[in-house]
């Protein structure tokens, strides 16, 4: 086997990893696979004979990519969705069938990465994305997330801290019983189904709050409190000719199907059995590359 062969093989071993970096440090499934790759380029051309740690090396590319991507982001002012507490872009959701998930999205969700978490993360600025997801989550040392950064490790240190004060305060963890999620996601869609007003506000919280992104040509929405959301729930129930149960984002959501295309995709947030908040992607050009197949659909 060839130094580069073997240099490819040790890479492979660290995509699944390096992709999960990716993922939570952009929310974009193709923009982390163009992070991925451009660590393989730059791992192609460098000499890395004396680097101890190849995974953290590359660990480190993939965040300094990702920064890169999150600036230029900002730089060209992408706010499709617009909120009170800041501008918000669902992130891709990752689904697969009310089953389980296959092992390479049990890598990439590793940690309960669920989208409302996704969504906090896409409101903190690029540096304290990249402190809380390298550190928090990968348990990357300060030192090192400061040498990316060009900031001393004190200063790294409080753009942890500040992101993980802003997470835990937007992001509260969910019910984690997934057999009593999935019952309050079915309670969820009977109603919306049948109508029932009065049943479908008794499974959401008061204080809900539906999130809706439907890309460059449709306008993103967000509507607050249950009788609103539950009005619009029944109205879109109308819509679709099928409700497939599905995981996203490992957690019980649905997946609202029409002339066999996928209409939308809809995250739930559930704590002490209600729906905190629906997250619902009706993106064409995102929901054409979700393969029904999974759900058996």
């Amino acid at each position: 086997m060839s130094e580069k062969d073997f240099l490819a093989q040790r890479f492979e071993e660290q995509r699944p990893h390096l992709r999960a970096v990716a993922y939570r440090m952009l929310g974009s499934l193709s923009e982390a696979e163009d992070a991925v790759q451009e660590a393989w380029l730059k791992l192609s051309r460098a000499d890395v004979t004396e680097v101890e740690n190849l995974g953290g090396w590359l660990t480190t590319v993939v965040g300094r990519t990702c920064l890169d991507m999150l600036r230029s982001r900002t730089t060209r002012r992408e706010d499709p969705l617009h909120d009170e507490d800041g501008y918000v872009r669902l992130p891709d959701p990752v689904v697969s069938g009310p089953d389980g998930l296959d092992p390479e999205q049990e890598i990439l969700l590793a940690d309960s990465v669920g989208i409302a978490l996704l969504v906090v993360l896409d409101t903190l600025a690029p540096a304290e994305r990249l402190a809380f997801v390298l550190h928090d989550m990968f348990a990357v040392p300060f030192d090192e997330i400061a040498d990316v950064l060009g900031r001393t490790p004190a200063a790294t240190r409080q753009l942890a801290s500040r992101a993980r004060r802003r997470v835990q305060g937007r992001a509260p963890a969910p019910d984690t019983d997934l057999a009593r999620r999935r019952s309050v996601v079915d309670a969820f869609l009977a109603a919306a189904r049948g109508g029932d007003f009065e049943a479908l506000v008794s499974v959401l919280d008061p204080r809900i709050v539906a999130r809706s992104d439907g890309g460059a040509l449709r306008p993103g929405l967000i509507r607050r409190g249950a009788a609103t959301v539950a009005s619009q729930a029944i109205t879109f129930a109308r819509f679709a000719e099928a409700s497939l149960p599905a995981l996203v984002n490992g957690t019980p959501g649905v997946v609202a199907v029409a002339e066999g295309r996928v209409l939308s995709v809809m995250a739930f947030t559930i704590q002490n059995d209600r729906v905190t908040a629906l997250d619902i992607l009706t993106d064409p050009e995102r929901l054409a590359r979700i393969d029904l197949s999974v759900l058996g659909g």
